[in-house]
């Protein structure tokens, strides 16, 4: 009989190697997802769908389809990943966002697009497994702020390239006519281009993770090296139990020998999972929070490139009225200037990741700082309406103000709430099954954001108020700073020095 080969990743020390590859088969998914963005509202309005004045709220319903479709399988794929492992899955998710981008580039009408965003939906619970495998990897708390900002800090490096492939390289023929002349595929299909590029980046993730990543459940582990002072014998089981994954069943030369470690007291599996429960008061009320700022954060994400490419009123005339409500049209800008505005915002998005996010919830807390930065989240919407107040030459550094209040809030606020929905996770045995909760939860929230975001703005945009948009999401993430209140503050996990001092 052959043996597992041992593991050659030490749990004691941070998993920088493994969390590297993770990342790097997470960065390709939010390129393909938001390289859609800069020209979403443009595909509604060429296929010509409804009134034109109603394309941003079509637009929502396209980008939302994915969301939907994701809600209704994320638990589903997380309890998926509970039983057959966590790598399986993930890749499985990735080549149905692959599939679902070279869908959406062959398109010729909207529903084919939509059956490829909703196809992506369903076949990605690449949200919760990831979650679930940081959560694996990660074994001391002190690791836990550096290693929960990772996945973030991915998705703004993808928020970079993802809008700027889209931007750069929709309808190619319009914009580089030499390289794509008329007849061309690239013409008949004018947004084919940026995802067949965005499909080329999955297939590269998809093959690394195939080959250098390690499953991360507990169950499905080959057996690691034991440390070096781990007292062995010929007693010593070759083969581990489901609870041997650190230690031998014995260590007569540890000091704890003979005494109770609570940590290390597992109850049987089929009892554990008998009596554990995922919609507990503690976990819900993360879930919740996590579900409100999912959906503000998306309106975000689906108005700005429509606020900024919609056709802007001389200043002159929105001084000359004296309605306080008057906002209307938008900033006139490019496809191509949008791609960069998006791509130069997920450059401040890692910025804040990088530089200031670990630092500060080091110094802080997760706790504090969650209540701080999801009570201050409202402002970020209020200010974004005066942009149409700011001359030409002044608004571009508006813009970057703006978008930094933003990504300041957001990019820290989301790692806090995975570091918490981990702290409120009863067992591990669920771990899989609770992120799939959470990221059903947001997928819903993401699926329900655009249309209504975009279903407000076409309404304000009829009375010349496209700030209403912008207000109704300062409005959700008002509800946020009451309700972030319920998420109650528990003591941190001991240490096993800690415990070991304990009488």
């Amino acid at each position: 009989m052959t043996l597992k080969t041992p593991s050659r990743r030490d749990p004691e020390k941070f998993p920088a190697f493994q969390l590297f590859i993770l990342a790097i088969v997470r960065l390709a998914e939010p390129i393909a997802l938001t390289s859609i963005f800069p020209y979403a509202w443009a595909l509604i309005k060429r296929y010509q769908i409804g009134n034109e004045e109603d394309a941003s709220f079509y637009a929502g319903l396209l980008i939302s389809s994915f969301a939907l479709a994701e809600a209704l399988m994320g638990m589903y794929w997380g309890g998926l990943s509970d039983r057959i492992g966590r790598k399986p899955v993930l890749l499985l998710g990735c080549v149905g966002t692959m599939f679902s981008m070279i869908m959406v580039g062959f398109a010729y009408n909207i529903w084919i697009a939509l059956a490829g965003r909703v196809i992506g939906g369903l076949l990605n619970g690449n949200i919760a497994v990831i979650q679930t495998m940081v959560g694996e990897l990660v074994t001391k708390p002190e690791h836990e702020p550096k290693a929960y900002s990772i996945m973030p800090f991915v998705w703004s490096v993808g928020t970079i390239i993802g809008p700027m492939i889209g931007g750069l390289f929709a309808d190619p023929h319009e914009s580089y006519p030499h390289l794509f002349p008329t007849g061309s595929l690239f013409q008949r299909f004018p947004y084919l281009l940026p995802n067949l590029i965005c499909a080329a980046l999955l297939l590269v993730s998809i093959t690394m993770g195939y080959f250098l990543l390690e499953e991360t459940h507990p169950d499905m582990q080959p057996r690691i090296s034991l440390p070096d002072n781990t007292f062995l014998s010929e007693n010593t089981p070759l083969i581990e139990t489901s609870d041997a994954i650190k230690r031998p069943a014995v260590d007569m030369r540890d000091e704890n020998y003979g005494t109770m470690r609570d940590r290390d007291i597992k109850e049987p599996k089929h009892i554990e999972k008998q009596h554990t429960n995922i919609f507990s008061k503690r976990i819900m009320a993360v879930v919740v929070s996590l579900s409100i700022f999912t959906y503000h954060s998306m309106t975000y994400d689906h108005l700005m490139p429509i606020f900024f490419e919609d056709d802007r009123v001389p200043i002159h005339a929105l001084f000359g009225t004296v309605n306080p409500l008057y906002s209307p049209g938008g900033l006139g800008l490019s496809l191509q200037a949008v791609g960069m505005i998006l791509a130069v915002q997920g450059i401040i998005a890692l910025v804040v990741q990088a530089v200031i996010f670990p630092p500060l919830a080091e110094r802080i807390g997760v706790h504090r700082l969650f209540i701080i930065v999801t009570v201050l989240h409202p402002i970020a919407y209020m200010i974004v309406p005066g942009l149409l107040y700011v001359p030409d030459q002044l608004l571009y550094p508006a813009v970057y103000f703006c978008l930094g209040v933003r990504n300041f809030l957001s990019i820290i606020l989301y790692p806090l709430l995975l570091i918490l929905i981990k702290e409120a996770t009863p067992s591990p045995s669920v771990l899989g099954k609770v992120n799939g909760l959470a990221a059903s939860a947001g997928a819903a929230c993401r699926m329900i954001a655009p249309p209504v975001a975009g279903y407000l703005y076409a309404m304000g945009k009829r009375v010349d108020c496209t700030a209403l948009a912008w207000w109704g999401s300062a409005l959700v993430a008002v509800f946020g700073a009451v309700q972030c209140f319920s998420v109650k503050r528990y003591p941190a996990r001991k240490t096993e020095e800690e415990e070991r001092f304990e009488p």
